[in-house]
């Protein structure tokens, strides 16, 4: 089974960028997508061979996710079942004989971390979200999770320790979601490997100079390893400031 995940950073502008040409090339099972900055009836994208599943922010032109399967999930759930949470449309879970297959796009700590209380509070809940659905059966969670966990996902890691996505805050909630049982797939293939990153500023030249951060993941339950056949990043596709992640898995 072939998995992708995109922020598109806005569907609209992403879909006169070459979207679809990559989406149609690209022929995975399972598409996701972040931060459509959408809402219902704004975008028809005609998918032949795919059903849709979309979750709209509550702010118009913000945030904002969704699911494209061939597959027909058995159930589809949206947010987290808590309505602090779920105004934003950052979660789309859907269920599958197998597994459970969860998109998120995870809040920004923002500048000088002015969100980091929220951000914190929100990653709690959803680590118990995950380990729910995950004592039930295995999950695959892909989306931008807005971390680069080590000093090796990013290009500048000194001169951005007290900065969103990488203060040790953040950090550390993602190693305790690890620890709770889960696998970061790209690292599993690549413990060591540097300068591969998934988002690029639009300042500074900063793609053209490699200057980035690996925040978009595919994360499974370690039960899944043996199942893993490959974990990609496609830094070669443009059409927004992310690029996509890939999953090959057997399942």
């Amino acid at each position: 089974m072939k998995l992708i995940s995109w922020n598109v950073n806005g569907l609209r502008a992403a879909v006169q960028k070459g979207f679809l040409e990559y989406f149609n090339k690209a022929d995975a099972d399972i598409f996701c997508v972040q931060e459509t900055k959408l809402q219902e009836g704004q975008l028809n994208l005609e998918l032949k061979g795919y059903n849709q599943y979309w979750n709209y922010a509550e702010k118009k032109g913000y945030s904002g996710t969704a699911v494209f399967s061939k597959a027909k999930p058995l159930d589809v759930a949206y947010g987290i079942g808590k309505d602090e949470h779920n105004r934003e449309g950052r979660v789309i879970t859907l269920e599958f004989e197998n597994f459970y297959l969860v998109n998120v796009y995870t809040p920004n700590s923002k500048a000088e971390l002015a969100r980091l209380g929220y951000r914190m509070e929100w990653e709690d809940e959803f680590r118990e979200y995950l380990m729910g659905l995950d004592s039930k059966k295995p999950v695959i969670l892909c989306g931008d999770l807005n971390v680069a966990h080590r000093e090796i996902d990013l290009k500048n890691p000194k001169a951005n320790i007290k900065n969103a996505g990488f203060s040790m805050e953040e950090r550390s909630k993602f190693s305790e979601f690890l620890e709770k049982g889960f696998i970061d797939t790209f690292r599993h293939f690549y413990p060591d490997k540097e300068g591969v990153y998934s988002w690029w500023s639009y300042r500074f030249n900063a793609r053209a100079n490699n200057a980035g951060w690996r925040i978009d993941y595919f994360c499974i339950s370690e039960r899944l390893k043996d199942r893993l056949n490959s974990a990609e990043i496609h830094c070669e596709i443009m059409g927004s400031d992310h690029c996509p992640v890939v999953l090959e898995i057997d399942i």
